[in-house]
């Protein structure tokens, strides 16, 4: 096959890979909610982090960021990490009627929306990101994913509403609203299961560990061994020749 041929192959190549890189960037160019440890269980609690672009041209920068926490899903609390150069606020409302959760506990109060508002000199640059995480519980039992509408205002007045909801199997929209999905709650046998798994699994790399090092240990002290007898014949051998060797003198001067 010829050089031209080869290169027009690299080219092409080339060209996929910068386009489907462009595509991706734009795709993921909206507010996100992102799981960073265990998928978040029904009726359980979850932390995640809301990955906020800011998408405008300089010099606007987004100054504010705004998540709904939907009234029917009950979430009673709501913790923020601290971030350097931004407020949090987290807002509750009263329900219009109690929402009981599966442990009993009986929510008259629950979370609307959490806040986070940039100082001064601390806006967020175009082209530049940032993270918001959270905690949050306890989640709703009756659904299977919680969708979080968000809010981002510009330094211009421009507000943005990430608030569309994705259709199942469908297209996403130009604003989807940030979504995380839920996992079947596990049964107390499954978690004992899995723990004893573990512990199973950490006990034997442990064991394993021990036995590669107890053979390494005994594989030193036998080599050292072997060379402390090495040395210890050749000290043997040298005295004898040299005992061999006075006595031979000793005889030829009789």
């Amino acid at each position: 096959m010829s050089q031209h041929v080869f290169k027009r192959a690299g080219f092409l190549a080339a060209t996929v890979g910068v386009a489907g890189f462009l595509g991706a960037g734009v795709a993921s160019a909206h507010v996100t909610a992102n799981v960073y440890g265990p998928q978040p269980t029904k009726g359980g609690y979850a932390a995640i982090v809301f990955r906020v672009p800011s998408e405008e041209k300089d010099p606007v920068t987004t100054t504010k960021v705004v998540v709904d926490f939907k009234a029917d899903y009950g979430i009673g609390s709501v913790r923020t990490k601290p971030l350097p150069g931004w407020t949090a606020a987290v807002t509750k409302s009263k329900l219009p009627a109690p929402i009981t959760k599966d442990n009993g506990t009986q929510i008259t109060e629950a979370v609307t929306a959490v806040t986070w508002t940039a100082q001064p000199g601390n806006e967020l640059k175009a082209a530049d990101y940032q993270e918001f995480s959270v905690s949050f519980g306890p989640l709703p039992s009756n659904v299977d994913q919680v969708e979080f509408p968000a809010h981002q205002s510009y330094s211009d007045g421009k507000v943005v509403d990430w608030n569309q909801p994705t259709p199942a199997g469908g297209e996403e929209p130009e604003h989807p609203a940030p979504v995380v999905k839920l996992a079947a709650k596990a049964a107390e046998g499954d978690d004992h299961a899995a723990m004893g798994a573990n512990t199973a699994a950490t006990t034997g790399e442990q064991t394993e560990a021990a036995a590669a090092t107890s053979d390494s240990t005994a594989r030193w002290l036998g080599g050292a061994g072997l060379l402390v007898g090495a040395v210890g014949l050749g000290v043997g051998a040298g005295a004898t020749i040299r005992a061999r060797k006075a006595t031979a003198k000793s005889g030829g001067n009789s």
